[in-house]
């Protein structure tokens, strides 16, 4: 087993591809701590890793919430050997709609969350432990309705490297997977209606080489490879699993 007796941290971690690697995970030996801030998702999540996975209800974009996680994890498991931040979403604002709150939400989320959960897990990670982030196509095409989310999540990817070089010298590893347009709930919460829902995913399906959306469980055996010793010597990089979408 790829994480025998690993203890792999992972936010956002209820549905979609987070559920999905933990699950992965755990198959693969991990002791996993599982963080998010619905109580019943968290709960339905933990049913489906047969009761194991350490739950933790937290808030990512509440420092304080992000560091009670950390200490949790610590006083059961005395250290951390993966960490998954995994957490983010959003909803669609064109330009005029966009709003202070709005941004500062998403910030909240999508990059200070995921920034103070790698400073506040560096601590306890060990040595050649392995840090992933989820970064996003939106990285490198521009979507209409989506700026904040796609610049959070460009600045998450600017972390991958910053944040890898000054873990280097302890041998911890950081890199990022990059989704394309995956089957999970994450585009239900974007509140679009039903049918124009429909016709978006028709529409990206269409530049999508494979002419598909992907499946969790593909993302989740690309964060496997990035939290296992198959990617020793793997560090910040972004790893793109999008069918072709950014590709051709």
């Amino acid at each position: 087993m790829k994480l025998k007796n690993k203890v792999a941290f992972v936010t956002g971690g209820t549905s979609g591809i987070g559920l999905e690697t933990a699950k992965l995970f755990q198959a693969e030996g991990a002791h996993v701590v599982l963080v998010g801030s619905n109580e019943a998702r968290l709960a339905a999540a933990g049913e489906e890793l047969k009761g194991k996975a350490l739950l933790v209800r937290a808030d990512i974009r509440k420092v304080a919430d992000i560091e009670r996680a950390v200490e949790e994890t610590r006083a059961r498991f005395g250290h951390i050997d993966v960490v998954f931040a995994n957490a983010g979403a959003t909803t669609v604002a064109p330009l005029e709609a966009v709003t202070e709150e709005y941004v500062a939400d998403n910030l909240a989320l999508n990059f200070t969350g995921t920034f103070f959960t790698i400073q506040k897990t560096a601590p306890i990670i060990a040595q050649g432990g392995s840090i992933i982030v989820t970064t996003s196509f939106l990285n490198t095409i521009g979507y209409p309705g989506l700026s904040i989310l796609a610049a959070t999540k460009a600045a998450t990817r600017s972390l991958v490297r910053t944040l890898g070089a000054e873990l280097a010298p302890r041998g911890i590893r950081v890199n990022a997977v990059s989704p394309g347009a995956i089957a999970t709930p994450f585009y239900s919460k974007m509140g679009l209606p039903d049918d124009v829902l429909s016709q978006v995913a028709s529409g990206i399906t269409e530049k999508i080489g494979l002419k598909r959306f992907g499946e969790p469980v593909e993302l989740a055996k690309t964060v496997l490879f990035l939290a296992s010793d198959d990617s020793s010597y793997t560090t910040g990089a972004e790893l793109v699993v999008d069918g072709g979408l950014t590709q051709f």
